[in-house]
């Protein structure tokens, strides 16, 4: 999937210098801050599937780093908050929108990397959010900011092929972190670019893996537990155990290959009852913000009913 997007973005940035038959073109040191933000994260992410031992600090610390160098060289910002009484405040200090930036573009790498969890889990919502980005940038006439989620998309969805439902690649740290960066890199320039988008459109977008991460941060937070240790509470590790439970095979691998088949499902279900809304209201900040409080309760509803083995009907159908 890295060699997919280089690739794409390889030609978008030789077009204009070699005259190629390309009319979506970026320039070269816009092509170059975007893959080194991204290449140190996915480079980090895939050392630590290969040897185990590279810390969630220091995987943190490279996505952070290249979070800075995207930020600084391309001047990236998150501008406005879209709530009219902060938005004076916010605008007269634009180190909060730098600042922003680069907590979003550090830390929605390790969000789709703790949702990859499952066959075509986190794959499938990151093809989701980058068709739902592209189709927004197209409604402003950005059509390279479109090309460049696109490419990450065309990688994700060839890399579905082979990973849903039998399972014979996975994604793993470095897969996972790509989505995220290039996905909040292409949220924080889409907001940037064009004033008519509401900044509530990649929070309502991208509301499954972030609240995922920031509940599960403070569920072990209550409990005296580092964020970087792992567990077996999250979301889909539920559905899976407690919900998914209609199998029909007597092997017990082939077995445990369906529960994690049948687990995706429901959770593609979930992150659509967001997607959806924000791509129908991405320029509306008041439905945004009403969709993802409604959100959060429906999760957090959810997820205290299957706890208490009391699986509510809507997620049994």
């Amino acid at each position: 999937m890295l060699a997919g997007c280089s690739l794409g973005w390889l030609w978008m940035a030789l077009s204009g210098p070699f005259g190629l038959a390309n009319q979506i073109r970026i320039g070269g040191w816009t092509a170059l801050a975007i893959w080194t933000a991204t290449l140190l994260p996915v480079g980090g992410g895939i050392l630590e599937d290969l040897t185990q031992r590279l810390g969630p600090r220091f995987r943190l610390l490279l996505s952070a780093l290249g979070a800075v160098i995207v930020v600084s060289v391309l001047g990236l910002g998150v501008p406005r908050l879209g709530i009219p009484v902060l938005d004076d405040w916010w605008m007269a200090a634009p180190w909060l929108g730098i600042v922003l930036a680069i907590f979003a573009i550090t830390g929605l790498p390790h969000a789709f990397n703790l949702i990859d969890g499952y066959n075509g889990l986190a794959g499938l919502v990151a093809l989701i959010c980058c068709l739902a980005l592209t189709y927004v940038a197209i409604q402003v006439s950005d059509r390279q900011l479109a090309a460049l989620v696109l490419s990450l998309a065309g990688a994700t969805a060839g890399f579905l092929v082979w990973n849903y439902p039998r399972g014979l690649i996975f994604a793993g740290d470095g897969g996972a972190y790509l989505w995220g960066v290039v996905i909040a890199m292409a949220c924080v320039m889409l907001v940037q670019r064009h004033p008519q988008v509401s900044p509530w459109f990649p929070v309502l977008l991208l509301i499954y893996p972030v609240w995922e991460t920031v509940f599960s941060i403070w569920r072990k937070a209550v409990r005296g537990v580092s964020p970087g240790v792992a567990d077996a509470l999250h979301f889909h590790q539920l559905i899976y155990r407690r919900i998914v439970r209609g199998v029909f095979s007597d092997d017990e691998s082939r077995r445990m290959l369906m529960r994690n088949n049948r687990t995706s499902p429901y959770l593609w279900g979930f992150a659509l009852l967001t997607v959806c809304p924000a791509v129908l209201f991405w320029n509306n900040t008041i439905v945004l913000m009403v969709f993802s409080i409604l959100f959060v309760v429906s999760y957090l509803y959810a997820y205290s009913s299957i706890v208490r083995f009391r699986v509510p009907r809507w997620l049994r159908r």
